[in-house]
């Protein structure tokens, strides 16, 4: 009769961990998504602001507007030289 009860005990601890594990995983993974997003907004601002700033020499900018600032913030670097090869395509 003791051990039906250690094993329940057992069972009922390994169970909560796991629990505890894929609660805590679930609470991660969206933190970690949303700091990839604020740090692609934050690459992809300074890229657009050196993109205007030395495009000047060679007369050369990108447009700031809502559609420009998502598309390098939530794609980064990829984003922001896809709109350099857009705009010289337009």
């Amino acid at each position: 009769m003791g051990i039906g009860i250690e094993l329940s005990v057992i069972f009922t601890y390994a169970l909560g961990l796991i629990l505890l594990y894929v609660i805590g995983y679930l609470l991660v993974f969206p933190f970690k998504w949303i700091l990839k997003l604020i740090y692609n907004g934050i690459i992809g601002g300074i890229l657009l602001l050196l993109v205007n700033l030395i495009g000047k020499i060679i007369g050369f900018s990108l447009v700031i507007n809502p559609i420009t600032a998502l598309v390098a913030g939530f794609l980064g670097v990829p984003g922001v030289i896809m709109l350099i090869f857009l705009r010289g395509i337009i």
